[in-house]
């Protein structure tokens, strides 16, 4: 089964002032989505998801990446994956599209990554947020770039749809002054690499 687009969207967000203070280096976010057909939709409990799983995740990774990538280039710094499902599907089914590495990886690869892509999933009617959270793409405590996307999609998705979304952004978010989580790890006397002390 062929994955079936019905429409791909990209949105770009420039920042140039915030808090009424103009940003020497304005930030740009940039999200590319997908609508797709909910490939399990209408056929009851599937206990296999993963030969949809392996023929859509690369399709859908390269599209998307390269449609960020078409934007920013080299000079992206922060990255995230989002999926909402309509209303017919199963949740698994809006994470079956994003949490594997047949789709995840045809970003960080191509990216150079070294963190996990962060990630929202959800269902919901047409018009649900989308939501796309966002980290540095090498250090996962960069506080800098913890940034959200949210955006809508007035008639997706469908009761039979998937929307399938990746970010990014090309710098922190604006204005950062809120530091960083190593210096509160820090000052607290907390073990750098297990900041819960279990």
């Amino acid at each position: 089964m062929a994955v079936e687009i019905r429409r791909t969207l990209l949105n770009i967000q420039t920042t140039l002032n915030e808090g009424g203070k103009v940003i020497d280096t304005p930030t740009k976010l940039v999200s590319s989505l997908a609508i797709i057909k909910n490939p399990w939709y209408g056929r009851g409990y599937v206990e296999d998801l993963k030969p949809e799983i392996r023929e859509a995740g690369p399709i859908l990774g390269k599209l998307l990446t390269d449609m960020i990538l078409d934007v920013t280039g080299e000079t992206l710094e922060g990255y995230g994956k989002s999926s909402v499902v309509g209303m017919g599907g199963e949740l698994e089914h809006a994470q079956a599209m994003t949490h594997t590495l047949w789709f995840g990886n045809q970003y960080r690869e191509a990216v150079g990554a070294k963190t996990y892509l962060a990630f929202a999933n959800t269902r919901g009617a047409a018009g649900t947020s989308v939501v796309i959270p966002l980290m540095d793409k090498h250090d996962a405590g960069r506080r800098s770039h913890y940034q959200t996307i949210h955006m809508q999609v007035p008639d997706a998705p469908a009761e039979d749809e998937i929307i399938v979304a990746l970010g990014a952004s090309v710098g922190g978010h604006p204005n950062h002054r809120i530091g960083n989580r190593y210096e509160d790890l820090k000052e607290m006397g907390a073990d750098l690499d297990n900041p819960a002390g279990v």
